[in-house]
């Protein structure tokens, strides 16, 4: 009887190990799905950007602002000259080297007062350029419109040129939108509440039932169990993880974040192909499959080249030079050639076969719709 218990456990003992050693065992998935931090693919629920929006005018352009004809501009300017004692007619005004301007700005979560952020200008006038301009004080609301949260002034950067003389022109870059670096003071704060009843919101930049579910036991797997034998992270949804701070670290919420973003979890991702149609560029998951499809593909090449002649008359004649056109036109088609992609076929393999063919990333993009409209393709197509 004890022979036959030893066996068993030692039975059970080698089944333990066989089974560590294969989930050890990286399969092919593992490999292409590298490991990131938790920090990289979510963010805190409560933390977030605010967008800022204001009304401003640029100075000092040298003749390239507004015209008369923007007669927004020109009440702009009469209103702030009112404000420093100063009464205009606005109908004497000129404005071309002024232009308004919509300044926006993005507010990021925990800074404060005194802190400085970028702004970005765009004209809304006629303007030509607004190189070389100074953008005025300029409150930045928010999006009620009541509060101001910052205050832009400064030096406008365009980061380009337009010039121009005797009827040519230059241009480099949009001339009529502008940035002023650090051209914002911050002058009010927008509180962040980042912990509800001592839990922790994540939510994912791309939602996911697997990576979701993958957040959550390695958060459980890294703090344990709740003095109640419960866990810590629970996934809500595709979208959200919740996490529960141990008692620990109650006063230490931060601490317990910085921990927290830096563990590592392989994401899933889902089989997409996503196209851009006016750049023919094909971006393919790893995990793309297709059935078992074949592919017919010809290149048709039609090149029409127009030539331009000139012909003289004969010499001592009544006959006047004119200009004739010679068109050639060329058609080209090579040989169709089929290309057979068994089942289970991998990106690799997908990728081989469309070259083998010798598609195009244009051709490769249309083919690619064919097989999705065939049902061959296992994955989202996503057209940009």
């Amino acid at each position: 009887m004890q022979k036959i218990k030893s066996f068993f456990y030692m039975l059970l003992i080698i089944c333990f190990f066989s089974s560590s050693v294969l989930a050890l065992t990286p399969d092919q998935e593992s490999i292409n799905d590298p490991l990131v931090r938790i920090k990289d693919i979510t963010r805190i629920k409560g933390v977030r950007d605010n967008q800022l929006i204001g009304y401003g005018l640029v100075v000092g352009l040298n003749g390239t602002g507004d015209s008369k004809s923007s007669q927004f501009t020109v009440q702009s300017v009469a209103n702030m000259l009112s404000n420093f004692g100063i009464m205009v007619n606005p109908g004497d005004l000129g404005t071309d080297n002024v232009a308004a301007v919509m300044v926006t700005a993005t507010l990021p979560p925990f800074v404060h007062e005194g802190s400085e952020i970028d702004v970005t200008l765009s004209s809304i006038g006629d303007a030509d350029n607004l190189q070389g301009g100074t953008l005025l004080m300029t409150p930045l609301h928010g999006p009620g419109g009541n509060e101001v949260y910052a205050v832009a002034q400064g030096p406008v950067s365009i980061g380009g040129f337009n010039e121009g003389g005797g009827g040519n022109q230059v241009k480099q870059n949009h001339t009529t939108v502008g940035r002023v670096p650090n051209g914002a003071l911050i002058e009010k704060e927008v509180p962040m509440s980042f912990t509800n009843n001592k839990h922790i919101t994540l939510v994912l930049a791309n939602p996911n039932f697997a990576t979701a579910q993958r957040i959550s036991d390695v958060i459980n797997g890294t703090f344990g169990y709740t003095p109640q034998g419960g866990y810590y992270a629970q996934a809500i949804d595709a979208g959200q993880v919740e996490v529960k701070v141990p008692n620990y670290y109650e006063n230490k919420v931060v601490n317990f974040i910085s921990r927290l973003e830096q563990l590592e979890v392989r994401p899933d991702t889902e089989a997409k192909v996503v196209i851009n149609e006016r750049t023919g560029t094909i971006v393919m998951g790893h995990n793309v499959r297709l059935s078992k499809v074949s592919v017919a593909h010809g290149n048709l090449t039609v090149t029409i080249a127009t030539q331009e002649n000139v012909v003289q008359p004969d010499p001592f004649t009544d006959g006047q030079t004119e200009v004739t056109e010679e068109t050639d036109i060329n058609v080209a088609e090579e040989d169709s050639r089929l290309m057979v992609l068994p089942k289970g076929s991998s990106i690799s393999d997908v990728v081989k076969g469309l070259n083998a063919v010798g598609a195009s990333p244009r051709d490769i993009i249309a083919i690619l719709q064919a097989i999705k409209q065939a049902g061959a393709l296992h994955a989202e197509l996503e057209i940009m």
